[in-house]
C-alpha cells in the first residue's frame, strides 16, 4: 500500500479507507459480511470526479459554450481515461477480488479499474478533503487534458481560415439579447467580408461569439 500511496502522492491518515476502495464486490461476497465492496464509494468518487473535472473546464475556459464543456467533461471522465489512470498507478496489483473474478482476468477488466480509480479518489476525499481529491484529479487527468480532448478556439480557427484569402475580415455582432439579468441569453451574428456567415446563441457575448464562429467555420470549412 506504501507504494500505491507514493504514486498517489498522498498518505491516508485512515488506510481501511484504501483498502475499502480497492474491495470488488466479489471478494466482499466471499467474505461472508467480513467486509464491504467500494460500490458505495465509486458512487461518491464519480461525483467528485464530475465535480473537479467540471470546475476546471469551467474556470480554464471561460468562453467554451455548455455543449463543448459537457462533451470535453465526458471524454476526461469516461472509462478509457480511468483505465488509463488505473494501469498508470498499477492499480489491478492492489485489487481485492473473489477467487472466480481473479481466475476470470479481473485484474485487467476495464470497468472494475474504472471504478476502482473511482473509489479511490473518494477515499481520498474522506480521508483528506477536497483538495486532496483534487490534486490527485489534476496529476492524472487534467494533466492530460489537452491530449484527451482538446477544447476548440473557434474563433481563432475561423480567423485562420478565412486569412487564407488575403484581405478578407471577420466581423461579431450582437443581434438580440434576450432573458432576466441574472440569465441572459445573447446571440451573435459573424460576418466573412460583409455575408452573415453564421449565427451563435449563450449566456455571455464571448460563448455566443464561439458558437457563431463555429457555425461559421464548419460551413466554410466545407
Amino acid at each position: 500500500m506504501k507504494t500505491l500511496e507514493e504514486k498517489l502522492g498522498y498518505s491516508f491518515q485512515n488506510i481501511a479507507l484504501l483498502e475499502h476502495a480497492l474491495t470488488h464486490s466479489s471478494y466482499a461476497n466471499e467474505s461472508r459480511g467480513r467486509c464491504t465492496s467500494n460500490e458505495r464509494l465509486e458512487f461518491l468518487g464519480d461525483s467528485v470526479l464530475g465535480m473537479v473535472v467540471a470546475d476546471y473546464l469551467y474556470r480554464t475556459y471561460p468562453d467554451m459554450p455548455e455543449g463543448e464543456l459537457t462533451r470535453t467533461r465526458a471524454a476526461l471522465v469516461c472509462e478509457e481515461s480511468l483505465v488509463e489512470v488505473a494501469k498508470e498507478l498499477g492499480l489491478g496489483d492492489y485489487l481485492r477480488l473473489g477467487k472466480g473474478e481473479e481466475h476470470g482476468g479481473g485484474r485487467e477488466r476495464p470497468s472494475i479499474q474504472a471504478d476502482a480509480v473511482e473509489a479511490v479518489l473518494a477515499a481520498v476525499y474522506l480521508d483528506g478533503g477536497i483538495g486532496s481529491a483534487r490534486r490527485i484529479v489534476q496529476r492524472y487527468i487534467l494533466s492530460r487534458s489537452q491530449q484527451v480532448n482538446a477544447p476548440r478556439d473557434y474563433k481563432t480557427a475561423l480567423q485562420e481560415l478565412v486569412q487564407r484569402t488575403p484581405g478578407s475580415r471577420v466581423e461579431y455582432k450582437l443581434v438580440q439579447e434576450t432573458g432576466p439579468d441574472h440569465c441572459r441569453v445573447f446571440v451573435m451574428e459573424v460576418t466573412v467580408d460583409g455575408e452573415v456567415a453564421g449565427q451563435g446563441r449563450g449566456h455571455s457575448k464571448k460563448s455566443a461569439e464561439q458558437m457563431a464562429a463555429k457555425a461559421a467555420f464548419e460551413q466554410l470549412d466545407k
